[in-house]
């Protein structure tokens, strides 16, 4: 008997991988599943999926190809990674696709069966890279994974086509033996998943089997290695999704004020798995309804607001403009009301697969007439949740609609997050009108007590919240103006001033918790401040100088409208603000115009996210500009420390 020795493990920080195929190829669920497992082991991680979109683009063109980036480590990371270690391709057109984005140095994984000659052409090569030396800085292993697995699948009797689909199984239970990840889970999975189905169960398990024992006994492989958990606080995680992590915030918001969840909603690319997340979760008072359109959704969620329930309408940027109307609507009724956008990349139809951060101007000002309201964004998938459950706390507390940005990157991207201790999230109240409010004389000169829909808290500015059917709490509500008070139809100027004016003041009001700057050493001269999901790459960005023992201060917005209060007084601290973010400058127009401030853009609107080392090198010119010295971007100094970073 033969006994295969066992091969050498070699122990690594970090690995950033990517799968990339054909739409068709089961990119997302190879990715995904590696994902869980990685997510099981202990490591930190973070992902980035890439879709086509097109629903399906020709089969074998660059347009058509699909990935998954999944970048885990040993210790806390921040991004998916810019530079992938391993790159798997299916076909020509991933490799196209991908191979500019490698280090030289790094493993490619090819799947030889679609590299033909009609193939090639497809994705625009001249002449098969695996033949000629233009891969010859890279370790590329040319395997024939859609011969292999047919043949492990063969004893279950499929067709070569349906044998083939397998194929992304086998190079996950490869990727599985190359960077130790478990394998019970998976089977599991595939198990449920097929459970109607024995010989598709059957044979994805078998092709996934097959490419963990292929890596072990194959002599292309010397190597395994092994990236060990991170070290993280105690507690219970679970890889999370933004738009899951966000949908489990709304549903908490609702057991934290016990007021039924509404949802009405249009599906639109990247939101929509907020929709079909929200529709499992009827036990916990949970009501979706998928409108006909984007007016009829937000619409349907104010109707709820006012019924007393908590109204939520989701959507991305083409959807808020058809809302804009209904959300005027909702600030005038002073209803509370959560708008999630999912952004994406614009405008019109743009980019919907692709992520951008160029909703902000429309979230802040896109209603006709004075038509203020709170906005608040996420900074990383895990945080969908918190910033989910603050909104509908601003949004119950100051009967106000409210803005909830996210957006693709953060939509479609994972990572741990821990489970809260559900006791300890803080109460809303809703405090419900019960009775009159006001005193007022009748005709025959006598008090009465009656209810006037526009009184105000006296420190919200909140008015009361009265749902139909609530005995002498009878009012009338609409679009046209109210008056203070009663809340009647008015035109009277100085009235229309006054509600605007305390409309503005009620959003101004809202309670903020003061920022807090991280600037270790105190020294920093530099200021860099964004919002959303440019969290990740700023913080990797600013990591980055301060290894190089730069000084680099770095605070980001969750609240937008209104600011922090603190924000004019931590601007004037440093010599140069800089603002990093996906658009052409709209948070650095706001800060601009509010603080005067000389807020210095930085910006990007490529439909993908900064990168961890392009922040690097950005950070690094703008502290050129101050006078700092620093080593230049390609210098043997900076060439050295990137390679320590790595």
């Amino acid at each position: 008997m033969t006994v295969t020795p066992e091969k050498p493990v070699e122990q690594v920080e970090r690995v950033i991988i990517r799968f990339a195929g054909d739409s068709g190829d089961g990119m997302q669920l190879t990715g995904d599943r590696f994902t869980q497992e990685t997510a099981v082991f202990g490591n930190d991680l973070a992902t980035f999926p890439s879709f086509p979109a097109e629903i399906r683009a020709p089969q074998g063109t660059i347009p058509g190809v699909s990935s998954f980036q999944l970048h885990f480590a040993s210790r806390d990371i921040l991004t998916a990674g810019d530079h992938p270690d391993v790159l798997v391709a299916m076909n020509p057109a991933a490799l196209k696709a991908n191979i500019s984005d490698l280090r030289p140095g790094a493993v490619i994984i090819v799947d030889t069966h679609d590299f033909t000659v009609r193939n090639l052409a497809k994705a625009g090569y001249a002449s098969n890279p695996l033949d000629d030396d233009s891969l010859v800085d890279f370790q590329v292993h040319a395997l024939d994974l859609t011969g292999m697995t047919v043949e492990a699948v063969k004893e279950f009797g499929l067709s070569r086509k349906d044998a083939a689909r397998s194929k992304n199984m086998y190079s996950l239970g490869l990727l599985s033996w190359m960077y130790g990840r478990p394998v019970d889970g998976t089977v599991d999975y595939v198990t449920t998943k097929f459970a109607k189905k024995p010989d598709v169960r059957d044979a994805n398990i078998a092709a996934f089997k097959a490419g963990y024992h292929f890596g072990e006994t194959t002599e292309a492989f010397a190597v395994s290695y092994e990236v060990k958990p991170a070290v993280a606080p105690v507690g219970r995680y679970r890889n999370i999704t933004g738009n899951l992590a966000l949908s489990y915030g709304l549903v908490a918001a609702g057991r934290l004020s016990d007021l039924p969840v509404f949802l009405g909603a249009y599906p639109i690319t990247p939101a929509s798995d907020i929709l079909h997340e929200l529709s499992k979760h009827k036990s916990f008072g949970v009501t979706t309804f998928q409108a006909e359109d984007e007016i009829a959704g937000i619409g349907a969620a104010i109707g709820a607001s006012y019924a007393g329930h908590l109204g939520i309408t989701s959507t991305s940027g083409p959807g808020v403009s058809l809302k804009s109307e209904a959300m005027g609507l909702a600030v005038m009724l002073e209803l509370p009301l959560v708008v999630v956008d999912v952004q994406r990349g614009g405008p019109s139809t743009g980019l919907p697969t692709k992520t951008e951060q160029a909703d902000l101007l429309q979230a802040m000002f896109g209603r006709n007439g004075e038509a203020p309201l709170p906005v608040i964004a996420a900074q990383s998938p895990a945080d969908c949740f918190d910033a989910a459950v603050e909104a509908c706390r601003i949004a119950v507390t100051y009967r106000t609609p409210v803005m909830l940005l996210s957006d693709g990157y953060l939509a479609n991207g994972s990572e741990p997050w821990r489970l809260p201790d559900a006791s300890s999230l803080p109460r809303i109240e809703p405090d419900f009108a019960t009775g009159p409010n006001h005193v007022g004389t009748g005709k025959d000169g006598a008090e009465t007590a009656d209810f006037w829909p526009y009184l105000r808290d006296d420190d919200t500015l909140a008015r009361p919240w009265a749902p139909p059917g609530t005995a002498g709490l009878e009012h009338r509500i609409g679009g046209l103006e109210k008056a203070d008070g009663h809340g009647n139809i008015s035109y009277d100027p100085a009235n229309h001033e006054h509600m605007v004016r305390t409309r503005q003041a009620k959003v101004d009001g809202v309670a903020v918790p003061d920022l807090e700057v991280d600037d270790p050493s105190g020294r920093a001269r530099m200021l860099v401040i964004g919002w959303g999901s440019t969290y990740g790459p700023i913080g990797a960005g600013v990591r980055r100088l301060r290894d190089r023992g730069l000084d680099v201060a770095q605070v980001h917005l969750r609240h937008l409208n209104p600011f922090p209060r603190n924000l004019g007084e931590i601007l004037e601290r440093y010599d140069k603000v800089v603002v990093p973010e996906m658009n052409l400058g709209q948070l650095s127009m706001l800060l601009r115009a509010r603080y005067l401030v000389d807020a210095e853009s930085r910006t990007n609107v490529r439909g993908m996210p900064f990168g961890a080392e392009e922040m690097e090198h950005l950070l690094l010119d703008s502290l050129a500009d101050l006078g700092v010295a620093v080593p230049r971007p390609g210098s043997t100094d900076v060439r050295d420390a990137e390679e320590a970073l790595r």
